[in-house]
């Protein structure tokens, strides 16, 4: 993971650009995030410093960590007890350290279906991934050793608290690579297929067009031809947008 999550942000840290890619806060927002109402947080990790230093860095983010635990069990008491806006967990945790992590968070998202979950991998593992992610919006997905930037990392929660599926770039490029013979997404250029991708890794249009070197007007463009090709039905852009995910996730 590296150090980066152990360093708490302070008030009069700057907020990060709109050109890096991902989502900021709106500024409407910045009175709210000091005075720390981004979110209630449960945080489970077996890994005692990783689960203490990211806890720190949420606290002193804007975040209320309400809860941290090393194992499924806890982490389901405390969420039944805490009902949070977002839950952070390890796939592998105890006892087995296979899909424990994973199984809870199934729980979770049958229980607290409004609750907001990124679950965090140490590997790219396509069908358990996919499968939370499918469930449907408020829910990411990325690596730990791929999480370097704390700005983009807490932007990223942001995205998914409000609703947004988040897949680390890793994982779609994976996904890219293992599309069955009948792709649903063969109806769309290749250009378009490149949004969608950027889409799923929770980059905002602005993102996508730095990230494309075009103009956030042509990728608006590229974005609503996707939703008509992909027959995406009428509803508020954000959730469009999840929806067009979810079928970019469905084409394995």
């Amino acid at each position: 993971m590296g150090g980066s999550w152990a360093r708490p942000m302070t008030g009069s840290r700057a907020a990060p650009p709109h050109d890096d890619g991902w989502a900021v806060p709106a500024p409407g927002r910045i009175l709210d995030l000091v005075a720390g109402n981004r979110g209630r947080v449960v945080v489970a990790d077996d890994d005692v410093l990783l689960r203490e230093g990211l806890g720190s860095l949420l606290a002193g983010s804007g975040f209320d960590v309400v809860g941290q635990s090393g194992d499924p069990g806890q982490l389901l008491a405390l969420v039944r007890q805490h009902e949070p806006d977002l839950v952070i967990v390890d796939i592998r945790m105890p006892p087995t350290h296979t899909t424990e992590g994973l199984d809870a968070a199934r729980v979770i998202r049958s229980e607290f279906p409004e609750t907001a979950i990124l679950v965090l991998s140490a590997h790219v593992e396509v069908e358990q991934a996919t499968e939370l992610l499918a469930s449907g919006k408020r829910s990411g997905y990325l690596l730990k050793d791929r999480v370097s930037d704390v700005d983009d990392f807490l932007a990223t929660l942001d995205r998914i608290v409000k609703g947004a599926a988040v897949v680390d770039p890793a994982l779609v490029q994976e996904l890219l690579a293992a599309r069955r013979v009948e792709d649903p997404l063969q109806v769309l250029s290749q250009r378009e297929r490149e949004v969608l991708a950027l889409m799923a890794e929770g980059r905002s249009n602005a993102g996508i067009a730095h990230q494309l070197w075009v103009t956030e007007g042509t990728v608006e463009k590229h974005v609503r031809s996707i939703l008509m090709k992909l027959r995406i039905p009428e509803a508020p852009d954000d959730h469009r947008r999840v929806l067009a995910v979810l079928t970019f996730l469905d084409s394995l």
